[in-house]
């Protein structure tokens, strides 16, 4: 089995009521249970106008790496986001795997750890809440030390419940 990190966010269709679909969804592909972080509000990165919610759950699966970013890919379908969609706009559900074990995967379709997570405060605080001695697979870096580097978002922790 693999320790693997997801991120999820969603600012369109009640994003509260599509991280609980999406955190369900990931029970079921869990080989054991799931750990989540809390849940953040952001502000957008790009030209979205809706503030975000997100945060990071982690779960033991036996599937591929490949596997789970095909079944990533048809639940995002199922709740409703495009297969293709422009960078950086308003989305029902992103679901980015950030790390399957220690791995380094870079292909055409798939690319761990996910390449703009270290820069993403979004990613990164709920990131320490799961995992709060993590180290970046590439660069070993602590969690803390990623969090000082990353850019200025507006980001608060938020009291609601998956």
């Amino acid at each position: 089995m693999a320790q693997v990190v997801i991120a999820l966010g969603s600012n369109l269709s009640n994003p509260h009521r599509q991280l609980q679909t999406a955190a369900s969804f990931l029970e079921i592909l869990a080989d054991r249970g799931i750990k989540t972080s809390v849940i953040y509000k952001s502000e957008p990165v790009g030209p979205s106008e809706n503030d975000f919610l997100n945060g990071v759950i982690a779960l033991e699966t036996s599937l591929s790496p490949e596997q789970l970013f095909e079944e990533l890919k048809a639940q995002e379908k199922k709740q409703g986001r495009p297969s293709r969609y422009p960078k950086w706009t308003a989305r029902t559900i992103d679901l980015d795997i950030i790390a399957y074990d220690d791995l380094v995967v870079e292909t055409d379709t798939l690319i761990i750890p996910h390449q703009e997570y270290t820069r993403r405060l979004f990613v990164l605080l709920p990131l320490r809440d799961v995992f709060p001695d993590w180290k970046d697979p590439v660069s070993a870096q602590h969690v803390d030390t990623l969090i000082e580097q990353a850019p200025d978002l507006e980001i608060v922790r938020t009291t609601l419940n998956w």
